[in-house]
């Protein structure tokens, strides 16, 4: 009985098929090497590559708060080394970087009425290079801006006049 190709399916024994397995799994073996061999020469050179890095703004002005809401995640396009970029992107999603408003130059909206402010995110590639200590060049961040709204807290002081039933155990 011949099968599609013409070769007899009744001359295939099991020594045959488990060599044509054994060939499989051989080939398969050294694909996967050459791909890791291949992977880590590319490691090697200088890339670029984008990664989302949360955010976290601290140390806002006395008596202000963020009234809108601001992005919680930039995106970072880094240029460097393989080796480096991919340390940066296993530990990206994890590590916030931090944005000092208290030290960073944020600029009012003009012909705006409300307290709207603005910071201009290529100001603070030096800030960012130095908190993530990669050995990678930031060569830009988006949003190019962040846009906010800074708005007085406003505080009240209510008295509390607690009102004390309390219940006694019945016997």
């Amino acid at each position: 009985m011949k099968g599609k190709h013409g070769i007899r399916s009744d001359n295939l024994t099991k020594k045959e098929v488990s060599v044509i397995n054994r060939d499989v799994v051989v080939f398969a073996f050294f694909l996967l090497l050459s791909f890791i061999f291949w992977y880590l020469n590319s490691l090697g050179k200088v890339i670029e590559a984008g990664i989302r890095y949360p955010v976290k703004y601290i140390n806002l002005p006395k008596e202000r708060v963020i009234v809108e809401e601001i992005p919680v995640r930039l995106n970072l396009y880094f240029k460097g080394p393989g080796y480096s970029v991919l340390k940066l992107k296993l530990s990206g999603n994890r590590t916030p970087v931090l944005i000092d408003i208290s030290k960073v130059n944020y600029k009012r909206v003009h012909d705006s009425k409300a307290l709207n402010y603005f910071i201009i995110t290529s100001g603070l590639t030096k800030s960012l290079s130095v908190q993530l200590r990669s050995g990678c060049e930031i060569t830009s961040i988006k949003p190019d801006t962040l846009f906010f709204t800074l708005d007085k807290t406003a505080a009240k002081s209510v008295p509390v006049n607690p009102e004390n039933n309390v219940v006694k155990n019945r016997k």
